[in-house]
């Protein structure tokens, strides 16, 4: 049976929306996993505002100014080393106990410390080194997005 161009035009526009709209529930990875692990310090807005920061002894820094004051350069390096537990913060506590817990430690608290089969069902793209390393990666391009200028 023929479709009139009507249909078709209706057809297509019904997918461009459905398209558009799923786009639009897109999850900002590197937000939600700032939001998880880092606000409860530094704040929603990244401004070291936190709920908790009035009770820590050492107040937590304004990430949103990393790239100002590192004379305008964002310091990929060294937040990915602050996060992966390879360059020591003070206030983060030691790297067997890092306050955001081991969300960003690629050996426990993951499925496999479960389930020793986690990794071999997951395949090998979803190795524990490779998951915590994109979650690290979605909070540096979040932060690096949220710069002052």
């Amino acid at each position: 049976m023929m479709r009139s161009a009507l249909e078709w035009l209706i057809i297509a526009g019904l997918a461009a929306g459905v398209a558009t709209a799923a786009k639009a529930e897109e999850v900002d990875i590197g937000k939600a996993e700032f939001q998880s692990s880092c606000a409860s310090c530094h704040g929603a807005e990244a401004k070291g505002n936190g709920p908790v920061s009035g009770q820590l002894k050492t107040p937590p820094s304004d990430l949103t100014k990393l790239a100002k004051n590192n004379n305008g350069v964002f310091p990929t390096n060294a937040v990915y080393e602050t996060l992966y537990g390879s360059k020591s913060v003070t206030a983060h506590g030691t790297r067997e106990m890092p306050v955001w817990g081991e969300r960003f430690n690629p050996i426990v608290n993951l499925p496999h410390a479960v389930d020793p089969t986690y990794w071999q069902k997951a395949g090998p793209q979803q190795n524990p080194e490779v998951v915590v390393r994109t979650r690290i990666l979605a909070v540096i391009d979040y932060l690096n997005r949220i710069q002052q200028k």
